[in-house]
């Protein structure tokens, strides 16, 4: 058995069991809302039988020490980096840091610089849209990799709707320039200090974000050729 517990060789990239879940999640966990038919569509005449589908929505809790292996290591580090534990999520086998927004660069920089940590490769930035999850609607999530240690982890933090700002991490990993330009395109969160944070996908004069769950589903303009396209509960009929 190795210092780093019974299910990691050191280098290895094997991810430990979760032992434990507290039962007091971090703001916004357990069920925050539902998804029922498909798509949120009504009156379809759908036959298929996704239209009765009713569907919790829900956010894992936080975990409690022992996590297992090298995640309390990474734990450790981070606490003596930054002076207080960090907020855990082990869920499906993996692991989350839920932050504040405004402690996200002091994280993110010790992730890369730690000699315990080097994370030096942040894949990309996703968005996650949920309207029920009030003062934290939008979310961005970060995927990083350490190369060093063959390890994953994920950083996520949340902003509200009314004030969509996180800060740009761009100048600590370079890659997210145009990862930030799409997610502020199909979610609106603005990255405060981008270099340049424009459209990357929509024209630059498009009315709101695509992949933000209250957009239209169809029924848009297509402003170039003066045709519609149908919203998908109006594109078939099973009479």
């Amino acid at each position: 058995m190795s210092e780093h517990g019974p299910e990691e060789t050191v280098g290895s990239g094997t991810l430990p069991e979760p032992t434990t879940e507290s039962t007091t999640g971090f703001p916004g966990a357990g069920q925050i809302g539902a998804r029922t038919g498909m798509f949120g569509v009504h009156g379809s005449g759908d036959t298929s039988g996704y239209g009765g589908l009713i569907r919790p929505i829900s956010l894992p809790p936080l975990a409690s020490r022992p996590y297992g292996g090298w995640y309390d290591d990474l734990a450790d580090a981070i606490a003596d980096g930054l002076g207080e534990e960090p907020r855990v999520v082990l869920h499906a086998g993996e692991l989350t840091l839920v932050v504040r927004r405004e402690d996200l660069t002091a994280l993110m920089r010790l992730l890369r610089d730690d000699e315990r940590l080097r994370f030096e490769l942040c894949s990309g930035v996703s968005g996650v849209h949920y309207p029920d999850q009030t003062g934290a609607e939008l979310h961005a999530v970060y995927h990083l990799l350490s190369m060093t240690y063959n390890r994953r982890v994920r950083v996520e933090t949340s902003a509200p709707d009314a004030d969509p700002h996180v800060p740009s991490l761009v100048a600590i990993y370079p890659t997210l320039d145009w990862h930030e330009r799409e997610t502020y395109d199909m979610f609106g969160l603005i990255f405060d200090g981008h270099p340049s944070l424009t459209r990357i996908l929509m024209p630059d004069d498009w009315p709101g974000h695509p992949q933000r769950k209250d957009y239209p589903l169809g029924g848009i303009p297509v402003d170039y050729h003066g045709a519609t396209i149908p919203p998908p509960d109006e594109r078939r009929s099973y009479a």
